[in-house]
């Protein structure tokens, strides 16, 4: 049935329209010297469609064949051996998108980078990582000082390396096709290295479009970073589909707007406290022409999905997956009207179970460890260790549930969830309930020692422009909802959560 799940799903995404019989066959043909990686998605991209805008950015606009030369160049001109690693610390950029796939070009492993690294951390990633070289963006220099052992490449240094390398029109494959690396998100300690896999062929691409409609050839704002594990399946989306990617260095939800309408983007690609914050902005006049807004990287908080669809249509998407499993769920407009906190199905190819302790499955509706397998599941940490795996299943870290009708629902994290007085207690629950008051505009619930219980829940709430709320307030209303021992101990308000580059909430910075 694989063969025609593609062929159909290639088929209502526009992949399979005729054109240049020529183009055609330089376009399969590039896949099938290169792979499916993004090096052959960007050189069956340029072959097909070598003058359709690739990259519209800050700085300007370049073509799918502008794009190709500016990543051959810089692959050649790079000092770095295939096999080696190659960091980069860059915000979304036509500029960042050719550096990564110059990286693959060449056979080195590109290692992506999180913006929000401290110096220290910074350091201690290159140094773990074995990077040969860093390539940076100008902001983040004084950061990269402390780096040390590694050959350090600017923008106008690697500016200086593409104008200075000779064109190279037929670049053959590596022995070794580069690896990507992507970081887990660190919100507990020092980020960790994950290998990516190469798909192998067009299935991991249609199993995602197939549950999110997003078609060839059209422009798509990749609003998450690009060095998130959401924002790089965005990217390698995007270039399978050749469409031309709209980019923005920083989120700023007024400016992202405006160039949602003006450069007429009917995708988006986001993570939820972005849609959050298109959400504060007043109702615009113009409002863009999306079809498709899909978001990843954390759960949705309460209401936001059916928020943002009674302003913007029914057009929001919700895979959930991580750094390691890629992805396990994906819920439609659908799935989320009908159920919000819900993550969805799983796709085509891909399974999700939930079992207990002992590995056995747990009766519907109960809540277990979520195991998820399918054909993109990590290669491994690069220091050697993995996750936890059941029967082919990798353990993706977190606690859920499936309804009777084959809703997937995530509870809450295995490391969060806490026992007080003896009862199983998901901080995930409570903060989806306080993130429903009106007056909240955040929320995060954490566990905390206690002396009378072992441990407490704390909630942290960042409230809307002049509202008020008391702290036994807040815990009435957990009292009338949710069991005694679900009520948290404190209430804390705060002007703002500590997230990190990718919206998650940083737990270990919350105030104690």
């Amino acid at each position: 049935m694989d063969p025609l799940f593609v062929g159909g799903t290639m088929l209502r995404r526009g992949l399979l329209t005729p054109g240049n019989p020529v183009r055609i066959v330089r376009q399969f043909a590039a896949l099938g010297r290169w792979g499916f990686g993004l090096a052959g998605e960007l050189r069956q991209a340029a072959a097909r469609s070598p003058r359709r805008i690739a990259v519209i950015d800050e700085q300007g606009q370049l073509t799918y064949a502008q794009l190709l030369d500016r990543a051959e160049r810089l692959a050649s001109g790079l000092p770095v051996a295939p096999g080696e690693r190659v960091g980069l610390l860059c915000r979304n950029s036509a500029r960042m998108i050719s550096a990564l796939i110059g990286v693959t070009t060449l056979g080195a492993d590109p290692v992506l980078m999180n913006t929000g690294l401290s110096p220290s951390q910074l350091a201690t990633v290159a140094k773990d990582q074995g990077l040969r070289a860093l390539l940076f963006d100008d902001e983040f220099a004084e950061r990269v000082a402390l780096v040390e052992g590694v050959e350090k490449l600017s923008e106008e240094r690697v500016e200086e390396l593409i104008a200075g390398a000779p064109p190279v029109p037929r670049m053959p494959p590596p022995e070794r096709p580069g690896r990507t690396i992507v970081l887990t998100s660190g919100t507990t300690g020092v980020p960790k290295g994950a290998r990516r896999p190469t798909p192998g062929g067009f299935r991991p691409l249609c199993s995602v479009i197939d549950r999110i409609p997003l078609r060839a050839q059209e422009r798509v704002m990749i609003a998450a970073p690009l060095f998130h594990t959401w924002g790089f399946a965005g990217l390698q989306i995007a270039l399978a589909l050749r469409a031309t990617i709209v980019l923005r260095r920083k989120f700023d939800p007024a400016a992202v707007l405006d160039d949602l309408v003006r450069h007429e983007c009917t995708g988006m690609i986001a993570v939820p406290v972005m849609v959050q914050q298109l959400m504060e902005l007043p109702v615009a006049s113009a409002k863009p022409a999306l079809r498709v807004v899909a978001v990843s990287g954390s759960a949705l908080p309460g209401g936001l999905a059916t928020r943002f669809m009674d302003r913007y249509g029914d057009v929001l998407y919700n895979l959930y997956g991580s750094t390691e499993a890629s992805w396990a769920s994906i819920a439609t407009p659908a799935d989320l009207r009908s159920a919000p906190s819900t993550a969805g199905r799983p796709p085509h190819g891909t399974t999700v179970a939930v079992l207990d302790e002992a590995g056995g499955p747990v009766p519907v509706g109960e809540v277990g460890r979520l195991f998820v397998g399918n054909e993109m599941l990590f290669d491994g940490y690069t220091d050697g260790a993995s996750k936890s795996m059941h029967e082919g299943l990798l353990a993706t870290g977190d606690l859920g549930h499936v309804d009777p009708s084959g809703l997937v629902f995530v509870d809450g994290r295995e490391d969060d969830m806490i026992i007080s007085g003896g009862e199983n207690v998901y901080p995930a629950e409570v903060e989806g309930l306080l993130a429903d008051l009106p007056q909240v505009r955040e929320v995060a619930v954490i566990g905390v020692p206690d002396e009378e219980y072992g441990q407490r829940l704390a909630a942290y709430l960042v409230l809307r422009e002049g509202e008020t709320l008391d702290p036994e307030a807040v815990r009435d209303h957990v009292r009338r909802h949710r069991a005694r021992f679900s009520v948290p101990r404190d209430v804390i308000f705060l002007e703002a959560l500590p997230r990190n580059a990718t919206g998650k909430v940083v737990t270990r910075e919350l105030p104690r």
